[in-house]
C-alpha cells in the first residue's frame, strides 16, 4: 500500500470519524449506548479504495466534495424513502415550501423506483385543478427524464415563477398510454381547513393537510357550522381524501377536538427523545354527534392519524378506500454546514398500538370510486295516493299544512341544495349513512 494511498485512508477515515462525532454530539447526546462502537475499518477501506479509482480513473474530474455529498446522500436514501441529504440550498427551497406560499403546482410527491409519485394533489391548486391524482407516477418534466434525479432535483423543476408554464409527462394505472399536462405554475397559499352545509343540520369540513394552525381553525368552522344552523347540528362529515399529511401536533389537535378521553397517538423511536404520546383533554366539540371521515389512497401521515385515532374510539365510522400507508415519523436536522439531513426517527402508532407503516387504514367501510350517470325520471308524472280521484283526507294533517310543509321544504332545497351523487359519490354516500346514524342516535 503506497504512502500516498494510506494517508487518504487516514483522511477518510478522520472524515467519518469526525462525522460520527459530530452526530453523536448535536444529534444523539442523550442516546444510551446500545451496541459496539467498534468502527468498520474493512467497509471504509473498501470506500477509500471506490473513492480512490473515481478520482484516479473516472473519465471525467470529480472534486471531493461532489464524491463525499453523493456518498451521504446515498447513505440517507438507501435507509428510506424519507430519508434524505439536504445541501443548503435545498434546505433553503424546504423552508420556502413549508412558509406555505410560494410558486409551484401543489403536489405532495415521493420517489418511488426512480419516479416521481404523486400522494397527492392539494385543493385548488394548479396541479388539482389539471387533474393530477393521487398514485400518478410523473416520468418527464419539461421533456427531461425524471430517471435519475433526486426527489430534490424534480422539486426544483417543479417550482418556479408564477404563471410560467411546465409540461408533464405522466403514468397513470388503467390508462392505455402516458398522459400529457401542462401545468401553469401559481403562489400556493393553503388554507387547510374549510367547510360547507351539505344540508340542513349536516356539515362538511375538509382538511386539504396538516399545519400548525389547523386544530384551531377546525374548531373555528365547527363553531361557525354550528351558528349556520341555529346550534342544530345533527352531524358532520370529516374529509382527509388526498390529505398528505403535515404536522403531527396538529393532527392530535384534530383528534382531540373529537375525543373526550384517552390515547390518540404515540410514537417510538430508538432514542429516548423520539418516544412522544399525546392524550386527549376532556371535551367533544361535536358533543358526540355521528360522524364519518372519508379517506382514500391519498390520505398519509397525519391525516391517517386522526382517521386512526377516531376509528381506534369508536368516534366516527371511516368510509372510503384504504390509505396510503405512511406511519413514520421525519425529523430535520440542521447541520453547520448550513444543510441538514431529514430522517426517519420513529414510528407513530394508533391507540390500540396499531401501525400503520405500509398497511394504511382499512375503512369500516369500502368504498371505491364509481361513475354515475343520470337518468331523466319527470317525478311530476309519477301518480300519488293523494292525485286518486275520491282519495280520503289525512285526519292529522290538514291541506294548509301538507302545502305549507312542501313550501317550507322546497325553500330549504334552495337555500341548502341537495348533493348529487354524479357531483361526489363518496360524499353523497357518506352524507346518506349520517342521515341514517342521526335518525338512530335520536331513536
Amino acid at each position: 500500500m503506497s504512502k500516498q494511498y494510506k494517508t487518504f485512508l487516514v483522511l477518510v477515515f478522520g472524515i467519518f470519524v469526525g462525522v460520527s462525532v459530530s452526530i453523536t454530539s448535536s444529534v444523539l447526546a442523550e442516546k444510551k449506548v446500545e451496541e459496539s462502537t467498534t468502527i468498520p475499518l474493512e467497509e471504509l477501506r473498501n470506500f477509500s479504495d471506490i473513492f480512490a479509482r473515481i478520482k484516479t480513473d473516472y473519465v471525467e474530474y470529480v472534486d471531493d466534495k461532489t464524491l463525499l455529498e453523493n456518498a451521504i446522500r446515498g447513505m440517507l436514501t438507501g435507509l428510506d424513502p424519507h430519508s434524505t441529504y439536504l445541501g443548503p440550498d435545498e434546505y433553503k427551497e424546504l423552508k420556502i415550501g413549508t412558509t406555505g406560499k410560494f410558486g409551484g403546482l401543489g403536489i405532495q410527491v415521493s420517489m418511488e423506483n426512480g419516479f416521481v409519485k404523486v400522494i397527492s394533489p392539494i385543493d385548488d391548486t394548479p396541479a388539482y385543478r389539471a387533474g393530477l391524482e393521487a398514485g400518478d407516477l410523473i416520468i418527464r418534466l419539461n421533456d427531461k427524464s425524471v430517471k435519475g434525479m433526486t426527489l430534490n432535483d424534480a422539486v426544483k423543476i417543479m417550482r418556479g415563477e408564477p404563471g410560467s408554464d411546465i409540461k408533464l409527462i405522466v403514468i397513470r394505472e388503467g390508462a392505455d398510454k402516458p398522459l400529457p399536462f401542462t401545468i401553469t405554475r401559481d403562489i400556493i397559499a393553503v388554507k387547510s381547513v374549510k367547510s360547507r352545509i351539505l344540508e340542513p343540520g349536516f356539515g362538511y369540513i375538509r382538511i386539504s393537510n396538516f399545519q400548525s394552525k389547523t386544530g384551531r381553525d377546525l374548531v373555528s368552522e365547527v363553531s361557525k357550522l354550528k351558528k349556520d344552523n341555529e346550534n342544530e347540528l345533527k352531524g358532520l362529515v370529516l374529509d382527509l381524501r388526498n390529505n398528505p399529511g403535515g404536522v403531527l401536533s396538529a393532527a392530535a389537535d384534530v383528534s382531540d377536538a373529537f375525543i373526550d378521553n384517552g390515547k390518540l397517538v404515540y410514537t417510538k423511536g430508538r432514542i429516548d427523545n423520539s418516544d412522544f404520546k399525546f392524550h386527549a383533554k376532556p371535551g367533544d366539540i361535536m358533543n358526540g354527534l355521528p360522524m364519518v371521515v372519508l379517506i382514500n389512497g391519498g390520505s398519509a401521515s397525519a391525516s391517517e392519524i386522526v382517521a386512526g385515532a377516531l376509528q381506534d374510539h369508536k368516534r366516527a365510522v371511516v368510509m372510503g378506500s384504504k390509505s396510503f400507508g405512511k406511519g413514520s415519523v421525519q425529523t430535520i436536522q440542521e447541520l453547520r454546514s448550513g444543510g441538514a439531513v431529514k430522517m426517519t426517527t420513529a414510528r407513530y402508532y394508533t391507540p390500540k398500538g396499531r401501525s400503520i407503516q405500509g398497511e394504511g387504514i382499512t375503512p369500516d367501510i369500502i368504498l371505491g370510486r364509481y361513475e354515475i350517470k343520470k337518468v331523466d325520471d319527470d317525478d311530476t308524472l309519477r301518480i300519488k295516493e293523494a292525485d286518486l280521484n275520491h282519495s280520503i283526507s289525512n285526519p292529522t294533517k290538514s291541506q294548509e299544512a301538507i302545502k305549507k310543509a312542501e313550501e317550507e321544504g322546497e325553500k330549504a332545497e334552495e337555500e341548502h341544495p341537495s348533493l348529487s351523487p354524479s357531483e361526489d359519490f363518496q360524499l353523497y354516500e357518506a352524507l346518506l349513512l349520517l342521515k341514517g346514524m342521526s335518525i338512530l342516535s335520536r331513536s
